[in-house]
């Protein structure tokens, strides 16, 4: 995925018991015109899929949609080994894929999947050089030696594939700096928005530490994890005594997303049933069929 249109998509199941109805929801969304889906990975959990292996067999299975990992679990897939599988898995869905990484959290988790355990500043690294060694493993070129602290690789020959666009889940100072220098988007955690007080005191981290490194702000964009409820008709409030968005009904949705658009530069927004799951095919289709259209034709008029 390129380009700075806002990009709207949905959060999909990962139950093994799941998977038929994954595909069908995503062949859905792709009939539709969403432009992505986006999975989470828990492989210390037996139950899930395989995040990775989910994503190809959906990009498979689909024709425009492209499919995120929201957020790779980095330190149970080495750097090298998830470059090899993000540039094969865009060059067999001809780039339909975006890269979605984080430090790691769960350690706890993590670790009892043999993973050595990373203090938060280590991981935190280990991120940022995966970012760096991600790329570097992209593109073509000549083979590449690299010698950093957490990975080391010699006279390894690039993919003759871009690497995917890289959307990080970073939510410490530390974490946000490396995104500003290396990342191309953010995805901010626990589902906070453009008026949240977590945006509002970690969008300038990324901004400042990408000035820092020469790059313009504007091009690292901001993707939301979006849940909410679509209702019938207007609730008396779209968002909760705390601020929070609870949904509303689809002219609420349309005009608190193209505002976040127009006038707080979101870039993208991935919708989740009010739980935080997966939503049904009707309410699927409501945002996809409904909201979505009317969002992007409001954002075309005022651009226009």
């Amino acid at each position: 995925m390129s380009g700075h249109d806002v990009v709207f998509g949905f959060g999909a199941h990962s139950g093994i018991g799941e998977a038929p109805e994954l595909l069908r929801m995503a062949q859905q969304a792709d009939r539709d015109g969403l432009d992505l889906f986006s999975l989470s990975d828990h492989p210390y959990l037996g139950e899930r899929l395989d995040a990775y292996a989910a994503l190809g067999f959906i990009l498979g299975g689909t024709r425009h949609i492209a499919g995120l990992v929201n957020v790779t679990n980095l330190p149970t897939r080495p750097a090298p080994m998830l470059a090899r599988t993000a540039t094969s898995l865009s060059a067999l869905s001809g780039g339909r894929v975006v890269l979605g990484m984080g430090a790691g959290g769960l350690w706890d988790r993590v670790a009892d999947m043999g993973v050595p355990r990373l203090s938060p500043g280590a991981a935190v690294d280990a991120f940022e050089e995966a970012i760096v060694l991600i790329k570097k493993l992209s593109g073509g070129g000549p083979p590449v030696t690299h010698q950093g602290r957490h990975y080391q690789v010699r006279q390894i020959k690039p993919a003759p594939v871009a690497a995917p666009v890289v959307w990080t889940g970073s939510n410490g100072p530390k974490s946000l700096a490396a995104t500003g220098r290396v990342a191309d988007g953010w995805i901010p955690g626990h589902a906070a928005d453009w008026l949240s007080e977590r945006y509002r005191t970690s969008r300038p981290i990324i901004d400042e530490a990408a000035a820092a490194a020469d790059r313009d702000p504007r091009e690292i964009r901001t993707i939301y994890n979006f849940p909410g409820r679509i209702t019938d008709r207007p609730l008396p409030a779209a968002r909760d005594h705390e601020g929070r968005w609870v949904g509303g009904s689809v002219g609420q949705w349309v005009e608190e997303l193209t505002g976040a658009a127009l006038e707080h530069d979101a870039s993208g927004f991935i919708f989740f049933s009010a739980d935080h799951g997966a939503p049904d095919p009707v309410t699927l289709g409501r945002w996809a069929m409904e909201i979505v259209p009317a969002v992007r034709e409001a954002i075309a008029k005022e651009n226009s």
